[in-house]
């Protein structure tokens, strides 16, 4: 896995009046590394339903999805993957429910990323690396330096940045991590108008790859 690991926020999406459906297609058409639906606050029926319109998108375009906090979620849509963070289901607990589901770990220090690696999980996400306006009550940016400390402990497990990366910022992190979790900078600024929107996006996550293939 390396290149762009793309989100889809949902209530992010929806605030720029954009079709979460229709934005992933517009990235998966740049093939990024894994595609994540992320919906906090909207109904668990209807995030299962966007995650089982989204899996058929992602097998035709071979790319993984991952369902973000739910178990449940995960194995009712068929998910590739689930992420969880540290307010979520354990390790153990998840392993208990779907004991073959391959596992994200989201940490944010040094004793947290220790923890997932000894627990062998498909990626570890660590950061914020930048301050991040997309997650409410975010943990304090660790900067490069942090990350670079964490692609040394992760072994061999794949490394994903996170928080408050931007294309302008994406050859940073390229050099270290192999993949970086992007949500706000794949929506495009409200000066481009809204028959030009899915386009940007197309050519936003195209240019997160060509970042990371440069930096091979």
């Amino acid at each position: 896995m390396r290149g762009l690991y793309a989100i889809v926020d949902q209530q992010s999406t929806l605030a720029r009046g954009l079709d979460p459906l229709v934005l992933a297609d517009a990235l998966l058409i740049a093939r990024p590394a894994a595609l994540q639906l992320r919906a906090k606050d909207t109904p668990q029926e209807v995030v299962l339903d966007l995650l089982r319109a989204l899996a058929p998108k992602c097998r035709r375009a071979s790319v993984p999805l991952v369902a973000n906090d739910s178990v449940e979620l995960a194995l009712g849509a068929e998910c590739d993957m689930l992420h969880v963070g540290q307010t979520d289901a354990t390790v153990a607990q998840v392993r208990a429910r779907a004991p073959t589901l391959p596992l994200g770990i989201s940490t944010h220090g040094d004793e947290q990323l220790r923890a997932a690696v000894a627990a062998a999980p498909r990626y570890v996400a660590f950061g914020p690396i930048f301050a991040t306006t997309t997650k409410a009550h975010a943990d304090s940016a660790v900067g490069v330096a942090a990350l670079e400390s964490a692609a040394r402990a992760r072994k061999k497990i794949p490394l994903v940045a996170i928080g408050g990366i931007t294309l302008e910022r994406a050859a940073q992190v390229a050099r270290v991590a192999d993949m970086a979790a992007v949500i706000g900078d794949l929506l495009p600024p409200p000066s481009v108008a809204q028959d030009a929107a899915y386009d940007w996006v197309v050519d936003r996550a195209r240019a997160f790859q060509a970042v990371f293939e440069a930096a091979r």
